[in-house]
């Protein structure tokens, strides 16, 4: 069983930077997409961007340009620095893990199928 992890979320102004880290135990997933989703308050989860086994970074067209994501698949880990926030980015951040090894880039909750708890970006203006 794949365990996911988040870190780094925190309140910021708008314009400021923030680092999110995630990390995998329980599989090596190196093999697989990860995948970095949001919820905003009263908004349905969506995909924001990301990272296939093969190192192909993909993004939401909002945040396409700002956000930057990478992994260390020797750490298990998947990182997504948010450059340039909004208050619109202001929502609660999932890390989530491709449910098929070496699989193309999917954007749908069901191409992952482990999850973290999620943790809470603010931007405030």
């Amino acid at each position: 069983q794949v365990q996911v992890v988040e870190s780094g979320g925190g309140l910021v102004q708008a314009g400021a930077s923030l680092i999110l880290d995630c990390i995998a135990s329980g599989r090596t997933v190196s093999s697989y997409s990860m995948g970095w989703f949001r919820q905003a308050p009263g908004k349905e989860r969506e995909f924001i961007a990301g990272i296939t086994f093969s190192l192909m970074p993909y993004y939401q067209d909002s945040v396409k340009g700002r956000f930057i994501i990478s992994r260390d698949n020797v750490k298990n880990t998947v990182s997504l620095r948010m450059n340039n926030l909004k208050t619109e980015d202001t929502a609660v951040y999932y890390c989530a893990v491709g449910r098929t090894a070496y699989s193309g880039p999917g954007q749908r909750e069901d191409d992952f199928d482990a999850w973290g708890q999620g943790t809470q970006v603010t931007v405030s203006s």
